[in-house]
């Protein structure tokens, strides 16, 4: 039986992606094995949203050209759709696909036999309008599945290049997202998360929209959890928050994208709200689902950043009742607004601000599981477990351990969170699950 190994860099639906593409080497009688294992072919879905993600996905390609087996490596992503020239320069590369031809992939491999040279095909992302494969499944994971829902994005911040890897917004059809789902589930996946470049965006067409799709997901029996990834905040409407409130399948948890603190820098990354009406976003949620999980994105070091602009970003951070937060260091981005922009930020002073940011997010996500001690909770196991303790996560994105003869993988656990250990927090299993 050949095999294949696949390595994914990047956001949740890059990791969907390679399901679907991983799906289609199982089809025809593959194996997946581990990355770095002897394999036959090697496939990187690479990330490109920093430098850094570009040094990532070079390192880990170079890595795959170097197993002992030699195998037939495919390169795809959207560093693969952005820069196929760097990639083709590494030698050892055999095929490199943009955004339209991944999904195509067995159409471009030919025999599977190794050249001197890459064959290079990505189209240019203006004829990219397909939506692509979204089975979503992970390798070795049982418990939560990523279901791709929509694709691209039409919003143009100053400092992304997604738009430019991925083409603009598309979604897939309401009924076929409920298949999949369905299927999903006969597989034995107890929670779904809703991913995508722009998720709130989802099907803009009259009667359409993310808040119909989330409706009928939930009445899918045998789907206990329904998580939604990464959303914009002018995009999370009443109607959703009200629906996330009531529901007993929809996780209460919301991950938000600020990228500052500071209203100037705000409208010069070409954000599509303020501080203000961010920070009331945050509160309405609180006030209606007090033990929400409320995640921030934040980019540090964007041209123009001053000090007193990167201390009001503190201060607003500091002030803001969120549960955790994700910091990115600005990077400059080729062909983007943002790397044309005066007043560039010394590398030095945006890693010293990224660690500064760090630390108060520690803080954060320390007070927030501090606060669910003493709460009743269900969790949802995984494979993960440390040789006494098995982990899983609650609805609302808490981190959870219980003894491990108290839990199988992918148990639905209820337990009383108990106390904190290691940032983890302990739970005492058999308490009944909190009804809502």
């Amino acid at each position: 039986m050949p095999k294949v190994a696949f390595y994914t860099l990047g956001c949740k639906l890059n990791y969907a992606e390679t399901s679907a593409i991983g799906k289609k080497f199982l089809d025809r009688g593959y194996e997946v094995v581990e990355f770095g294992s002897p394999a036959e072919v090697c496939v990187i879905n690479t990330c490109s949203v920093t430098g850094r993600a570009d040094r990532e996905s070079r390192q880990i390609i170079r890595r795959a050209v170097r197993t002992s087996q030699k195998p037939f490596v495919i390169v795809t992503g959207c560093y693969a759709q952005l820069e196929p020239n760097e990639i083709a320069a590494v030698r050892g590369v055999d095929l490199i696909l943009g955004s339209r031809e991944k999904f195509d992939l067995f159409d471009y491999v030919g025999t599977l036999e190794k050249s001197l040279y890459p064959h290079v095909f990505v189209s240019p992302i203006e004829t990219t309008d397909d939506f692509g494969t979204a089975v979503s499944t992970t390798v070795g994971e049982r418990t939560r599945a990523f279901l791709k829902i929509q694709d691209g994005c039409d919003y143009n911040c100053s400092f992304c290049t997604i738009p430019l890897a991925r083409g603009l917004s598309r979604s897939q059809s309401g009924d076929m997202t409920v298949i999949q789902a369905r299927e999903l589930v006969a597989q034995g996946y107890k929670e779904i998360v809703l991913t995508g470049v722009n998720v709130g965006d989802y099907d803009r067409r009259p009667g359409g929209g993310l808040l119909p799709l989330l409706q009928r997901l939930t009445e899918i029996d045998g789907l206990e959890r329904i998580r939604i990834s990464s959303i914009e905040p002018n995009l999370i409407t009443a109607e959703i928050l009200d629906f996330v409130a009531s529901s007993r399948k929809v996780c209460s948890h919301f991950h938000i994208p600020l990228q500052s603190g500071c209203d100037e820098i705000l409208k010069g990354m070409r954000r599509r709200y303020t501080t203000g009406q961010y920070r009331q976003l945050v509160e309405r949620i609180r006030n209606r689902l007090p033990d929400c999980a409320i995640g921030v994105d934040v980019i540090v070091g964007f041209p123009g950043e001053t000090d007193d602009r990167f201390a009001q970003t503190c201060t607003f951070l500091n002030e803001l009742p969120y549960s955790y937060l994700h910091v990115f260091t600005y990077s400059e981005r080729p062909n983007t607004p943002a790397a044309k922009y005066l007043n560039h930020v010394e590398p030095r002073i945006r890693y010293k601000r990224n660690e500064t940011l760090r630390m108060l997010g520690l803080g954060k996500k320390r007070q927030f599981y501090e606060n669910m001690v003493g709460a009743a909770a269900t969790i949802l196991c995984e494979k993960d477990n440390d040789g006494s303790m098995r982990f899983g996560f609650t609805d609302n994105y808490v981190r959870v351990g219980v003894p491990l003869d108290a839990a199988a993988e992918n148990d639905l656990v209820p337990v009383r969170i108990v106390g904190i250990h290691d940032g983890i927090c302990i739970g005492r299993p058999g308490w009944e699950q909190v009804a809502g």
